[in-house]
This record gives C-alpha cells, sequence and structure tokens, in this order.
C-alpha cells in the first residue's frame, strides 16, 4: 500500500513539473508571438494579376455556357504554353526582358498622423528594392492635423524624391493642411474632379474653463519656469500677452508650412494660395496646386502595360482594444471633416 501511495506522488510531482514547464512554454511563445506581431509584416501584392482576374471573371460572365467552356479550354492552354516556355527559358539562362516597377503605397491619415509608422517601414522597403526607371505611386486622403506627425510624414516622402525616384501623389477625396504638405513633395500630383486641395494654413484653438472654476470657488496654480513654457492654458487666467505669444507662434509655423511648398513647387505663387482657402481638383488645378485631373484608378488603369504594379503595405496585427480606438478615431475624424465642409462650402 506504501508503494502504491509513494507511486502516486512520485506521478503527480512529475506531472507538476511537466506542467509547469508546458506552461513557461507556452507563455515564452505566445511573447515571442505577440513581439513578431507587433512589428508588423510586409504585405507585397501584384496588382497587374488582380485587374487581370477581373477582366478575366467579366468576359467569361458575359459568354454563354458553349462559349464558356471554349473560352476557359483556350485560356488552360495559353497558360500551359506560356508556363512551359517560361520554363525553357530558365533553364537555358535566357535573359527575361521585364518591366519597371509602379510601387503604390497607400496613406489614410489621421489627425495624429500616427500612420507614418507603416509609411517609414513602405518608404524602406521601396528604396531596398528600386531599380532605375521604376516608380512610385502614393495614394493619399488626408484632412490634415499635428504639424510634427505631417512634417515627418512629409519627411518621408522626401527620401524617395531625394534619390532621384519619380514620385506621383493622387488625391481622391481629400489632401489638405498636412496632407497638401505630403502631397506637394510629389513630382507630380494628381487630383479627382472634386477633391478637397490645400488648406495651406495652421489652425489652433483652446478651450479656457477660468471664469467657470472662479464662479465655484476652484484655484488652479501653473508654475513654469520660462517666460513662455506656456503661453495659453486650459484652466488659468490667461493674458494678452500670452495670446500675442500664440499668434505669434502660429505665424511662424504658417511661414515654415508656405516656405516648405514653395520649395517643393517653386512654380507656385504661394502668396495667393495660402491663405487657408481648400478648393476642389478643377480649382486646384487652375491654382497650380495639381498637376493633372484624374482618380488613381484611371492613372494605374494606363500604366498597367508599361509597368508591373506592386502595392507595397505594411501591416500590424492590432489588440481589439487598439482596433476598437481606431475605429473611434476614425469616426472623429470623419465628423470632424463633415463639420469643416458643412462650414466651408455646399454640400451636394
Amino acid at each position: 500500500m506504501d508503494l502504491i501511495i509513494n507511486y502516486g506522488l512520485f506521478l503527480a510531482r512529475v506531472a507538476t513539473v511537466v506542467v509547469a514547464i508546458a506552461i513557461v512554454a507556452l507563455i515564452l511563445t505566445h511573447l515571442a508571438m505577440r513581439k513578431k506581431q507587433q512589428r508588423g509584416v510586409l504585405e507585397v501584392t501584384r496588382l497587374n494579376k488582380q485587374y487581370q482576374d477581373i477582366n478575366e471573371t467579366m468576359q467569361s460572365a458575359l459568354l454563354d455556357d458553349h462559349q464558356r467552356k471554349a473560352w476557359h479550354k483556350a485560356q488552360k492552354k495559353r497558360l500551359k504554353q506560356e508556363n512551359k516556355d517560361a520554363k525553357e527559358k530558365a533553364k537555358r539562362g535566357d535573359d527575361v526582358a521585364t518591366k519597371p516597377v509602379l510601387y503604390v503605397i497607400d496613406f489614410k491619415g489621421s489627425m495624429d498622423a500616427h500612420e507614418v509608422g507603416a509609411l517609414r517601414e513602405e518608404v524602406g522597403a521601396v528604396l531596398s528594392a528600386y531599380k532605375p526607371n521604376d516608380e512610385v505611386l502614393l495614394r493619399l486622403e488626408s484632412p490634415g492635423g499635428v504639424v510634427h506627425g505631417y512634417g515627418l510624414a512629409a519627411s518621408q516622402l522626401q527620401r524617395l524624391r531625394s534619390r532621384g525616384i519619380p514620385l506621383t501623389a493622387a488625391v481622391d477625396k481629400v489632401a489638405a493642411s498636412g496632407g497638401y504638405m505630403m502631397a506637394c513633395v510629389a513630382n507630380a500630383i494628381v487630383s479627382a474632379p472634386f477633391a478637397i486641395v490645400g488648406s495651406i494654413g495652421v489652425v489652433a484653438q483652446v478651450p479656457n474653463f477660468h471664469r467657470l472654476l472662479k464662479r465655484n470657488d476652484v484655484d488652479v496654480e501653473l508654475h513654469t519656469a520660462g517666460q513662455y513654457k506656456r503661453t495659453l492654458t486650459l484652466f488659468g487666467e490667461n493674458t494678452e500677452e500670452g495670446r500675442e505669444k500664440f499668434r505669434e507662434e502660429l505665424n511662424e509655423t504658417h511661414q515654415l508650412f508656405k516656405a516648405f511648398v514653395a520649395e517643393m513647387r517653386p512654380s507656385l505663387d504661394i502668396e495667393q494660395v495660402a491663405t487657408g482657402e481648400h478648393w476642389y481638383g478643377i480649382q486646384a488645378r487652375d491654382k497650380g496646386l495639381v498637376d493633372e485631373i484624374s482618380t488613381s484608378d484611371d492613372w494605374l488603369l494606363a500604366r498597367l502595360d508599361q509597368f508591373e504594379v506592386v502595392q507595397v503595405r505594411y501591416v500590424t496585427r492590432k489588440s481589439l482594444t487598439d482596433r476598437v480606438t481606431k475605429s473611434l478615431m476614425l469616426n472623429a475624424d470623419r465628423l470632424l471633416l463633415r463639420w469643416w465642409q458643412r462650414g466651408e462650402k455646399p454640400l451636394l
């Protein structure tokens, strides 16, 4: 009986050790996978194949049953022959003439421009694979946001321009303020007819609750070192000197913005367009803010035969909390843009 009890205790100890090791291994594996997911994954998609599949699907759908069978048979025969020819060329070591690559990068910016992290990775990937005659298309959508965020995003695009890589920015919906700061880095800007472009200006607003707090006998103390460490505050009493300094800083930022746009697009009459106004694509072309009126789809379709079109996306897998937060931020951005449009231009 004692032998059975001792053996049972031994098995329990062994099982405990095994379970503990398994738990540690699972935790380490989970942490490694989580770290890998946080680094993100670079996704490369050949858009020529996508457009070709759509074309073939439509062709097949418009045929009757007998025609469709014959068409599919001919397609299989053609693909088989193409694969055979490619294999023979590879065996012989023949040089295969390849088309230049048109890299497509998408940037849909929020107010804080946190998407610049993915943009950095995508630009870096393009730079590592770039060959002469390759080009880059940036499909851009942004109403603007914080200065430092969009300044960094524009600097990422300058990495392409400084190396002489042809860059085109396509605006289907909106590239305003910080969004236009990014667009103007491109060698050419393509805009849809009614896309919103421009808004070369700076805006800031600060609510102040000082009088409300004063009525309720609430004091707020603010201590700073440096005369202009804080110019305007949320809860303290703002001074005219602070307001003047705040306006001075806004004007300085505006001057930097204007100088940057003028440097990127020297033919632009910067004083005429840097009023903070925005225009639709057709109007923007007349003012020199954009170079061509077209949607990004038509622009791409016109180059499928000339280029191998490759979409480059840096994707990070986000937690449920991050996905919910991003959704709320996107909805807030859309709401702000909607209010802005209603106040500035009539709706259709």
